[in-house]
């Protein structure tokens, strides 16, 4: 299931932070400005809403990490979750198989970043596109909710991350304030 929050801004940080984990509202404390503590709080919060949902847990989790960095929560080996912010918008992921997600507000895209991040194929498509820079985040959204998957993270060789996509369930939503992708194992 995929929650999300599209109006961050209007989160009530004091409120926020007293909901979550001792352990949530340190590192969100940890961010210099205001719109990253709510970004922060905004994500957990909607693992909150997932897990109380979907699971009946209405205790804040507490996360552990893999050696590559992955959260994961304590005590609960068969949920799974995937984190994104962009902008003004929050997004988890929620799934009883590993997921990964991605959003992404439009933006301007250099065409440094598009070569860089981008095989040939992608790179054509981007420019024959009618929205290049809305192009370029659906190619980004699933690479980044792929890695996001496998636990790897961003890396050097963005260009070649989607080349065994037949491996994977990816579902990809546009709307005009922002694109996500949610990718998952193929069954």
């Amino acid at each position: 299931m995929v929650y999300l929050n599209d109006h961050v801004d209007a989160l009530d940080l004091d409120l926020a932070l007293k909901r979550v984990s001792a352990q949530r509202r340190e590192q969100a404390l940890k961010f210099r400005h205001e719109n990253g503590r709510r970004l922060s709080l905004a994500v957990y919060l909607l693992l909150m809403d997932g897990l109380r949902d979907e699971h009946g847990i209405l205790t804040p989790p507490v996360f552990d990490y893999t050696a590559e960095g992955k959260p994961f929560i304590l005590g609960c080996p068969n949920i799974h979750f995937s984190f994104s912010h962009s902008g003004n918008v929050a997004l988890c992921a929620l799934s009883d198989q590993p997921v990964g997600a991605d959003v992404e507000v439009p933006r301007k895209i250099t065409s440094s970043l598009i070569s860089y991040t981008m095989n040939d194929l992608e790179q054509e498509q981007i420019n024959a596109s009618a929205d290049p820079a809305m192009q370029f985040l659906y190619f980004w959204t699933r690479k980044e909710a792929l890695l996001k998957l496998t636990g790897e993270g961003i890396r050097n060789d963005m260009k070649i991350v989607l080349s065994e996509a037949e491996k994977y369930h990816f579902e990809t939503i546009k709307t005009n304030n922002y694109i996500f992708s949610i990718v998952k194992y193929r069954e």
